[in-house]
């Protein structure tokens, strides 16, 4: 991974984001964008997103999020801190 051109960040999502396609809609978000990654539910009824990619793909992730997502979804707060993980997902999951 190029450090100056590619990043991986954290976010999570908080808001009417369960039950409503979020992570549906934010995996073929992201997969238009070419970035790899998961959007899981978490037990506190938020989704949690780790999005790696070029830079600017995954601004614009982050940007789409903050914008409230899908239609069907209430984004109140997205919280985004950078991740590195020890190895690089392959793909853009939900789970």
């Amino acid at each position: 991974m190029n450090a100056a051109s590619e990043k991986c960040i954290k976010a999570w999502i908080y808001g009417m984001v369960q039950g409503v396609g979020f992570r549906y809609f934010t995996q073929a978000q992201a997969k238009k964008l070419g970035l790899t990654g998961y959007a899981h539910n978490l037990a506190d009824g938020s989704v949690e997103v780790l999005a790696c990619g070029a830079a600017e793909q995954v601004d614009e992730l982050v940007d789409w999020l903050k914008a409230g997502g899908p239609r069907s979804a209430r984004v109140d707060k997205v919280l985004t801190e950078p991740h590195h993980p020890a190895s690089l997902p392959h793909s853009f999951t939900t789970g």
